[in-house]
Order: structure tokens, then sequence, then C-alpha cells
């Protein structure tokens, strides 16, 4: 059996373990939250929290477009450009009444598709060492620490992902299963 598609390699360069490190949290992130309506994509289960299944999806989506785009490229994230800039800060984290299932999940599935397209162009172009475009107390973080970056942020709200979708109908599980139709 061949491993899915998401998971890193045994044996590769440092970009091939770094973006599959990045695959198989996008993969576990998405799978956890796969299949759910509107209404199971708004809910907030956790009466200690206000994060929802949808809010993460959607959080998720800004920081791909805010690490690839801004952060490495200098170019203005394509979410932050479908909405208005004073926003942002609760739109990410909230399904609005005129959003639907398909939306929310197409929101994350174009940023990660973008995202990919970038993170392809930028390893073709030099590789990881080179300087982001975001300056940092008189430095430029390097296209490998944004990654990092961005594999601790999917780590983390894969974790609030795995007790979201719990309490919403129990689903549990480490990875998607290897026969899983990956979706973007």
């Amino acid at each position: 059996m061949t491993d899915p598609p998401w998971e890193p390699p045994l044996a590769g360069t440092d970009a091939e373990h770094l973006t599959g490190t990045l695959e198989r949290l996008r993969a576990t992130f998405r799978w956890k939250a796969d299949g759910l309506d509107v209404e199971q994509l708004r809910a907030r289960p956790l009466a200690s929290s206000a994060l929802s299944v949808g809010g993460l999806l959607k959080h998720l989506a800004v920081c791909e477009d805010d690490v690839f785009a801004w952060r490495i490229l200098g170019r203005r994230p394509e979410t932050w450009s479908t909405v208005p800039e004073d926003d942002v800060a609760r739109w990410q984290f909230t399904v609005d009444p005129d959003e639907t299932a398909e939306d929310v999940y197409t929101i994350w599935a174009e940023a990660v598709g973008r995202s990919r397209e970038r993170l392809a162009g930028i390893v073709a172009d030099g590789g990881l060492d080179g300087p982001g475009h975001l300056e940092f107390e008189g430095a430029r973080p390097s296209v490998r620490r944004h990654l990092h970056d961005l594999v601790e942020e999917y780590g983390r709200h894969t974790g609030h992902m795995d007790l979201l979708r719990e309490a919403i109908d129990g689903r549990v599980g480490e990875d998607p299963p290897p026969d899983w139709p990956m979706v973007p």
C-alpha cells in the first residue's frame, strides 16, 4: 500500500520534509472539518470557547494568505481583499448568516491552493533560506521561519479542531483514514 499523499517522506530534502509536515497538518485539520453542514460549522460546542470549526477554517485561510502572500512575497492577501479591513478580526472567526458550508470550505481550499502554488514557486526560485518580505525589528525572517510559524499555527488549531469535532459528533482520530479523498 502506498502512503497517502499527505504523508511526509521518510527521507527527503528540508523543503520536502517541511512541506510534507504542513500537508499532513492540513489534511488532518481538513478531515476534522469534513462533511459538516453550515450549522455545525457555526456551532460553538465548548462552553469555554468561542471557537467554531467554520471559524477555524476561515482563520487558517487568512493565515495561509498572510504567510505566503504578505509575509513572504509582499503581496496583498486575497482574503484581505474580500473583507473590509476593520472587519477581518471578526470575519475570520465567524460563519456569517449569508455563508453556506460550501462557501466556508471553498474559502479555505482556495487559500491552500494559492499557498501551494506560491510555495512551489518559492522553492523553485531558491528555496527556504531567502528572506521573506515582512520586516521584524530590522530583520527579515527567512521563508523557512515563516513556514515553521504556519506549521505551528496548524498544530495549535488542529488540536482545537480535535475538541470541537468530538463535541459536535464524536469524530476522533489522529490522521485521516488512508483512503480519505483529500480535499484541498
